[in-house]
């Protein structure tokens, strides 16, 4: 009987609603996700996440205590997990924790990025060996330190006999070019849910549009629409990252500013089709000389907005457009286990980035090991 080789992944995402778990399976080829939970974010540490997001300044005090309350919670949530699937911290080689980024800035003169939550807690108080702080190597050698999980999905869902795109659907739109014959690429495409996200929230007070029914009330307004295009990000060639320091509450009022009164419901109408729009429009650049097939496979929360799916599926005819849960991975934990492969990666000396991706001048070993004893 095979022996497993069980890799725990967590990450919590730009949309702040919680943290995913996703256990992977490495003794199996493909791996194999073998269970997967969710941890919502708790009220209070939410709110002060959010402060910090929109403002970008905190004290070091709040900063550090931020710090502190994450660790506890992934610790947490990872005690609850192996608690809900009977496993002991035995039986996990390692945690792979992406942290919480709290800022991102790959350019200037002065490059960082930023994740929170104290991993030597984490592995403390869970008893396993965790590995974290994933971005900041990539960026070492020259590299955005973004996106990270193509390496993963380019082994998991590429095909030789077709043009595959993973396109993640989080608080930013990301893809992952799964191209027979050529070097794997995956950048920020635009904004995911992060602008559907705080739109509602700040005019409902709910945490997102649930099947996007608000949206549906509302009408594309081609004005808005023109405006949130015309921003510079998209003119940028890969590689390229980006996240809530641009894509915010603040920057969409500066374009509304710009134009006519808007109804809420036909800005997040719009902010669905600004969505949708940055990804077909990137899609549209794919060079197919061979009349391949070509799937889009959707995970993130943007998977279960059926005005986006049928949006996406409007704008590129030419594609089958899918959940990568029809293809063995649940929407909803694609990046956790990405996590868990980087975390394999790591403990096991091999590489974790794709300099095709994040502009790295080389590959390297990404994430530092943090010990419980």
């Amino acid at each position: 009987m095979k022996m497993k080789q069980l890799y725990l992944g967590m990450m919590s995402g730009t949309s702040l609603d919680g943290v995913d778990l996703a256990l992977v399976d490495f003794a199996e080829n493909p791996p194999k996700l073998t269970a997967c939970d969710f941890t919502p974010m708790p009220e209070d540490l939410r709110a002060d996440l959010s402060a910090l997001l929109k403002s970008g300044e905190t004290s070091l005090q709040k900063l550090g205590e931020l710090d502190h309350r994450l660790g506890v919670l992934y610790a947490e949530s990872v005690l609850a997990f192996l608690a809900k699937h009977q496993l002991a911290p035995k039986h996990i080689q390692a945690i792979g924790c992406h942290g919480q980024t709290v800022w991102h800035a790959p350019h200037g003169d002065h490059p960082f990025t930023m994740q929170i939550g104290d991993m030597h807690l984490v592995a403390a108080r869970t008893g396993i060996t965790t590995v974290g702080d994933f971005r900041r190597k990539d960026m070492a050698v020259g590299g955005q330190g973004a996106p990270l999980v193509p390496a993963f999905h380019q082994g998991i869902f590429a095909d030789p006999h077709r043009i595959t795109v993973v396109l993640n659907i989080g608080g930013i739109s990301n893809v992952s070019l799964l191209q027979p014959d050529k070097t794997t690429i995956g950048y920020d495409v635009g904004v995911g849910n992060a602008l559907l996200d705080s739109w509602i929230e700040l005019h409902h007070g709910k945490r997102f549009d649930k099947n996007g029914d608000w949206a549906k009330s509302g009408q594309v307004r081609a004005d808005l629409l023109a405006e949130l295009l015309d921003e510079p990000f998209f003119q940028q060639a890969p590689p390229k990252s980006t996240g809530r320091e641009l894509f915010n509450l603040d920057w969409l009022a500066k374009k509304l500013a710009k134009l006519p009164a808007c109804s809420p419901e036909d800005v997040q109408r719009t902010l669905v089709e600004f969505t949708a729009q940055a990804i077909a429009n990137d899609l549209a650049k794919l060079e197919n000389p061979q009349g391949l097939p070509c799937l889009l496979l959707v995970c993130g929360g943007g998977a279960r907005n059926p005005l986006i799916m049928a949006r996406l599926a409007d704008l590129l005819p030419e594609w089958q457009v899918a959940p990568t849960t029809d293809y063995g991975l649940d929407v909803d934990y694609v990046e956790a286990a990405a996590f868990a492969w980087l975390a394999y990666q790591r403990l096991n000396n091999l590489s974790g980035n794709l300099p095709s991706v994040t502009g790295a001048s080389k590959t390297v070993q990404l994430g530092a090991v943090y010990s419980p004893n």
